[in-house]
């Protein structure tokens, strides 16, 4: 190939020249080595003495243009499958333009990976356009179809955000992976494979070691919580007994049963005062320690028109909570 031979050429000139004369010094050396586009120019000289009078001949100019390499790396972000529920949830990678030319990247994210519990929907494709490292809707652009990055400079690095919709059928604990995949616009192959014509400042692409594809692996493990609510009454009537007549004080139980993995949050739980009752004050509690009925700052409230209120806060999976008060009967 033409490439081949320009390169193999390049090499002696250097050589020989490094001996003879001086060579132009190249650009900064990017992750594939000198930049895509830079002319290597050298002109060897020779010595000699002709009749006693020293002399020197320079031969010709010889430029050779740096074809570009086409080569990309792409790993996940996160450090473990991160921790989803049914609903939007988002995978992070980094993609590294590894070649030694500016090049785009077409990304394209796989949902339908063999051992899957369950498949995810991709939402979007982002680029973390802040660089801070956490999607933010309507900051971070999203990509339009086909995915395809800008043009990126060597050695520069791009976090992409895979957004992906969690079925409501996903199964507490099941596990769902995503492939992504990021291929240079300009082309893939076999390594060595050359884009005549298509590299920087019209030199030649030439794909490098890692075929100019890379792919990357992200995962979520499903976790769904919920909670359940089991209400009680004891009775203590005026005479010592359980019968409900005026008089008669009741006490509700309601335990509050979150089961699952992961945390639930933001759980309030509320309840009427009965109709033909009477709330007694100073009754309500939780986990048996008192709440006071004020709006204040412990987790309880009472007030005749709104019942009560207990806020439970966020609740790890497989916890119960107990909430207690009284009322007597009018």
């Amino acid at each position: 190939m033409i490439t081949d031979t320009r390169l193999n050429t390049s090499l002696s000139i250097l050589l020989g020249s490094a001996l003879l004369g001086g060579v132009v010094a190249p650009a900064p050396a990017f992750a594939e080595g000198v930049t895509a586009g830079t002319l290597i120019e050298n002109i060897a000289v020779a010595s000699y003495d002709e009749g006693g009078t020293p002399r020197t001949v320079n031969s010709n100019t010889v430029t050779v243009r740096v074809d570009e390499l086409l080569d990309v790396t792409l790993t996940s972000l996160d450090p473990g499958p991160i921790a989803g529920r049914p609903g939007n949830a988002v995978l992070a990678f980094e993609l590294t333009n590894q070649g030694n030319g500016p090049e785009a990247f077409r990304l394209v994210a796989d949902t339908a990976v063999a051992g899957n519990d369950f498949d995810v929907a991709v939402q979007a494709i982002a680029i973390d356009s802040n660089a801070n490292g956490t999607y933010e809707e309507g900051v971070d652009e999203i990509l339009a179809s086909p995915h395809t990055t800008a043009v990126l400079a060597p050695d520069t690095m791009l976090t992409v955000f895979v957004l992906v919709i969690v079925p409501d059928a996903a199964g507490d604990t099941q596990t769902s992976t995503v492939v992504l995949s990021a291929a240079a616009v300009t082309g893939t192959g076999s390594p060595g494979t050359a884009f005549d014509g298509a590299g920087a400042d019209g030199g030649d692409a030439i794909v490098g070691t890692t075929g100019a594809l890379a792919t990357a692996r992200g995962s979520l493990i499903n976790s769904v919580v919920s909670v359940a609510l089991v209400k009680s009454v004891t009775l203590r009537d005026p005479f010592g007994g359980t019968s409900a007549v005026p008089g008669t004080i009741a006490t509700f139980t309601i335990e509050a049963q979150v089961t699952g993995t992961g945390t639930i949050e933001g759980l309030v739980v509320t309840d009427a005062i009965p109709a033909g009752t009477t709330y007694a004050p100073g009754t309500l509690a939780l986990d048996a320690a008192a709440l006071s009925d004020a709006t204040d700052g412990d987790a309880g409230a009472v007030s005749d028109a709104a019942g009560i209120a207990v806020n439970l806060g966020n609740v790890d999976a497989e916890a119960r909570r107990t909430i207690t008060f009284d009322v007597v009967i009018d």
